[in-house]
């Protein structure tokens, strides 16, 4: 007879694969011929820049990649010498900079993101119906959103 899992190992074998479906995925994604402009990591930083509406200081675009803060610096660096990446002074902290895609930047995040998107809808749909990739899509929102207010009440505290 076959015990229940307890809510402590579902949750731990939910999240390794939820870890092991997003190393497999992003295996594929790095294999696809679209990464000749940008690598992905540069692709990461472009796409998360392009979801603001203005410029953004280095520890907010520090939050949404997978990159340490001095990986991080470099890389937005060599974007900026490559003319993808502007950074301007803060105004409310004159040591402070912050960071925005250039014209030539958001041209590269769409040319690359279109051939990106095309393989994610390939790959995704084609293991996924359409109600379980909303299932998807509510159950990491939520998991993002925990852990969003979780480090609200932790920088308040």
């Amino acid at each position: 007879m076959m015990t229940a899992r307890t809510r402590g190992h579902l949750a731990n074998d939910s999240w390794e694969a939820l870890l092991t479906a997003h190393a497999v995925l992003m295996k594929r994604f790095a294999a696809a011929p679209i990464w000749d402009e940008v690598s992905m990591r540069e692709y990461d930083v472009l796409y998360t820049l392009s979801k603001h509406e203005g410029p953004i200081r280095l520890g907010e675009l520090n939050r949404s990649v997978l990159l340490s803060q001095p990986a991080l610096s470099r890389l937005v660096e060599r974007l900026a010498d490559r003319g993808l990446v502007e950074r301007a002074p803060d105004p409310a902290d004159g040591r402070g900079v912050r960071l925005a895609l250039t014209e030539a930047g958001r041209e590269q995040q769409r040319r690359t993101g279109r051939r990106h998107a095309a393989d994610v809808t390939r790959e995704v749909g084609a293991a996924l119906t359409e109600d379980e990739m909303r299932q998807l899509e509510a159950l990491t929102s939520k998991l993002a959103g925990s852990t969003v207010h979780r480090e609200i009440e932790e920088a308040a505290t």
